[in-house]
């Protein structure tokens, strides 16, 4: 059943995404990496269900999501970002397959980024973030979401990659069997992957070439 919760506080992340902090309702739960289905709290709206990550920790009194809008059309992106304190939401239970199962690596095209920011901000707070990587490609630098907190994360190796700046001093290019060779130093640990679906089945696929474990591939289904 759809709850109606108050954005309190938004804040820009980057250029086209926003952090949505809103009312947590009494007795809600999910784990590290889970979403839910979101939709305006208005007229015309209310049928409009997208999913999005909740990225604030579980035992934090509010909820947070980090959401990329997409200008290019009228959509429910583009009009999240005109949303003010005040206004309301409607979120639904807690769902999502992208739950931590052990050390390794995390693979983001994008927004793909958002299921793993919970996920390591515990890791982080609980100090076991030693011995995992965070493999993300955006298409310039200006796009990396959240770039300066996971470089400050104690313990995360973070490797960045771009694919439309050719003026960057990233790395460049896509994340394909040639990079992950040069950047993952063993394919026997857990690989989490989120990103378009194209870019999830071609990483998947070159995981499973390279010698990764297949049951050892967690990705949103």
């Amino acid at each position: 059943m759809p709850r109606s919760v108050k954005i309190l506080h938004t804040e820009p992340v980057t250029h086209d995404v926003r952090r949505y902090r809103v009312e947590k309702p009494d007795g809600f739960s999910f784990e590290p990496g889970q979403a839910t289905d979101v939709a305006l709290d208005k007229e015309g709206w209310r049928e409009e269900t997208r999913p999005f990550t909740f990225t604030a920790l579980p035992d934090a009194d509010t909820l947070e999501f980090t959401i990329k809008s997409y200008h290019d059309h009228e959509g429910v992106t583009h009009e999240l970002w005109s949303t003010q304190p005040g206004d309301a939401l409607l979120i639904d239970d807690s769902w999502g397959t992208i739950t931590y199962k052990g050390r390794g690596v995390f693979i983001a095209g994008g927004a793909g980024v958002t299921p793993f920011i919970a996920i390591l901000r515990k890791l982080a707070a609980d100090g076991r973030l030693d011995g995992h990587t965070l493999i993300a490609s955006h298409k310039t630098d200006e796009d990396i979401i959240l770039r300066d907190e996971f470089e400050a994360m104690p313990g995360l190796t973070c490797i960045w990659t771009v694919t439309g700046e050719e003026s960057s001093p990233l790395n460049r290019g896509e994340i394909d069997k040639g990079f992950l060779q040069h950047h993952v130093k063993s394919f026997d640990q857990k690989f989490y992957v989120c990103g378009p679906d194209q870019m999830i089945d071609d990483i998947k696929a070159t995981l499973k070439d390279l010698g990764a474990d297949a049951d050892g591939i967690t990705f949103e289904e």
